[in-house]
């Protein structure tokens, strides 16, 4: 999970007027779905399936596609009732294998045996009618944070990268698909999906983007929902400007606890103390901006330390790859990434088509510059242009508006240092969803809190949840645990 939620990021408000459910609905129930075993690479823990779905929701009996879904069973004959749908972020984030994770991140047991484990890949996805962008290995390389732009002049060059992807999207093989990959669309194809399961209701768990698709389903289908877990939140308005913005908020708010591993550890010889080390961060961030190491330059540098904080457990292969780039050698080459050009292109239909962003090129200039201060160590690239701000065509609707409309049956889970989902849009997210949510947080870093964190008590306030429905009464704030 981490480590697709991480290369989710790295290699990446209009108040609507929400569709009525009925409306939304199909005009006829879709079959019962049939299993079988899964296709490689999918683990065979797992049955596999089709869902049928319509590609517009206001033309129900129109143009389908197809929605992959799996299954890991619960072993348990008396399962409670119903199923976990999961989703492990994104957006652009394949989740079909996603289920196969659980028991090996030792999700307990008592949730394995309540629950039929729902695992699927969003529509433009995978396996799930995907998308293109038709984008070059050059254009993947470079990922999508723009590159670091220290004067408006920089924001400007970048104007001609961020439109020529934008117009690739329009005009690639599936541009016909392109305005209905929304996390509105994708939220339908997931009550599609509990329909041709038999469910009345589904429970989820969503890290991430999941949060945001968890939320508008909420919001959207207020009535269907079982106890739904959303871990290492969004805000309420998705992956919009704001969120993006938010990524260099996530590195300064993760940084420090970097900073003070690598100055515990002499031996990496970057600094004896935090301050130390931080001040490495922009020596290095500079030089490579002036001459990259192995096609490694600033921005990329700033990236990678970026990713590799998602995890305490990556801590010391970061320290490996600052020495290996202050010493002019090549970072070791991870391999290559399966479906990079899909994700890719189904994060930018998404993140993308969901809201509006400013079109203005002067307004990425003026976000830049306020970030340079606000974040120097990676505010100048994460405010700057990207492809949504020439995204093509008309939108078929607006964002979903996130509500306290509906039973009290949401749980955020939410570490306080999150470098990509900040703390900031978790609080924001509970205020949206009011007396339906309550907030547990966990004095930790990293993305991911339930089962990829440490904190034995956000842990046990998840698990209570899921398995027993024991939420708790109010915010729950889980102090630091001490170190094993």
């Amino acid at each position: 999970m981490r480590r697709t939620l991480s290369l989710a990021v790295v290699i990446t408000a209009l108040t609507a007027v929400v569709t009525p459910t009925a409306s939304a609905a199909p005009d006829t129930s879709p079959p019962p779905v049939r299993w079988g075993p899964c296709e490689e690479p999918v683990p065979t823990i797992l049955r596999c399936a089709r869902v049928e779905v319509p590609l517009d929701y206001r033309d129900p009996r129109g143009r389908k596609i197809q929605i992959a879904i799996s299954k890991l069973p619960s072993t348990n004959p008396e399962r409670r009732r119903g199923v976990l749908l999961t989703n492990p972020g994104g957006p652009g984030g394949a989740g079909v294998a996603f289920p196969a994770v659980f028991p090996a991140a030792r999700m307990p047991q008592e949730v394995l045996d309540s629950y039929d484990i729902i695992g699927f890949d969003p529509r433009g996805v995978g396996l799930s009618t995907p998308v293109t962008c038709d984008l070059t290995p050059e254009q993947q390389a470079r990922g999508n944070f723009p590159p670091y732009a220290r004067t408006d002049a920089d924001v400007t060059r970048e104007v001609g990268h961020a439109r020529a992807i934008a117009a690739q999207c329009a005009t690639s093989a599936t541009a016909d698909l392109l305005p209905h990959i929304t996390t509105a669309n994708t939220a339908r194809d997931v009550d599609r999906v509990r329909e041709a399961l038999g469910e009345r209701k589904i429970s989820y768990l969503g890290y991430s983007y999941g949060t945001y698709l968890g939320a508008v389903h909420a919001s959207l289908f207020p009535d269907r929902g079982d106890r739904f877990v959303l871990d290492s939140s969004l805000g309420p308005d998705g992956y919009d400007v704001k969120a993006m913005r938010r990524f260099a908020l996530g590195l300064q708010d993760r940084f420090p606890d970097f900073a003070a591993h690598a100055a515990a550890h002499p031996e990496y010889g970057l600094g004896a103390t935090p301050e130390q080390v931080t001040a490495k961060f922009f020596e290095l961030a500079e030089s490579l901006d002036a001459r990259p190491v192995q096609g490694v330059d600033g921005t990329m540098f700033r990236g990678l330390t970026f990713g590799y904080l998602y995890s305490d457990a990556d801590m010391p292969k970061l320290a490996e790859a600052w020495q290996a780039l202050e010493s002019g050698r090549p970072l070791p080459e991870d391999p290559p990434v399966e479906g990079a050009e899909n994700l890719m292109a189904a994060r930018f239909h998404v993140v993308c088509g969901d809201t509006r962003w400013p079109s203005s090129v002067t307004t990425y200039q003026r976000n830049a510059a306020v970030d340079r201060v606000r974040y120097p160590m990676l505010g100048g690239s994460t405010a700057s242009v990207n492809p949504c701000a020439f995204w093509p065509g008309e939108r078929v609707e607006g964002p979903v508006r996130i509500t306290g409309r509906g039973p009290a049956n949401v749980l955020i889970s939410q570490n306080e240092r999150d470098p990509g989902t900040p703390l900031a849009g978790a609080r924001e997210m509970r205020q949206a969803l009011g007396g339906r949510a309550v907030l547990v947080t966990a004095d930790q870093g990293g993305h991911g809190a339930y089962l990829f964190g440490a904190n034995k008590c956000a842990n046990d306030a998840v698990t209570a949840f899921l398995a027993r429905g024991e939420r708790p009464s109010g915010d729950l704030a889980c102090p630091a645990q001490p170190a094993r």
